[in-house]
């Protein structure tokens, strides 16, 4: 079942190192305003917390936790894919999706006994 998360950051884009003084090499000034709003509840009453440390990506909904790595080489080294990747792998591991859509963060928790939604 889907559910909105929350609305993405506007601001958060002008955090990427190109706009700050950033020179952590994978952009962590945009990575922490865009994973900020993400600290909430979903509709159902789940909290939903994530969190960057380093360079891994901790995310958790309810009890799944999951992480994900921000990996520069492998991937690429503009911080919006690299966070994309890493949240996408976060999300894996605990058993939910993470999506994009209209503007919003959308998480779709994954029946993990059934295989359903």
């Amino acid at each position: 079942m889907q559910q909105h998360l929350c609305d993405i950051n506007p601001a958060a884009l002008s955090k990427l190192p190109q706009h700050t003084d950033d020179k952590s090499g994978i952009g962590v000034h945009y990575v922490d305003a865009y994973l900020k709003p993400m600290n909430t509840k979903l509709a159902d009453g789940t909290p939903v917390k994530c969190k960057r440390r380093g360079l891994k990506i901790a995310l958790s909904v309810g009890t799944r936790k999951g992480e994900g790595l921000m990996r520069r080489l492998a991937v690429s080294p503009d911080p919006v894919a690299m966070l994309d990747a890493a949240l996408q792998e976060a999300a894996t591991a605990a058993g939910v999706r993470l999506s994009v859509e209209g503007g919003a963060i959308v998480v779709d928790v994954v029946d993990v006994l059934e295989g359903t939604e």
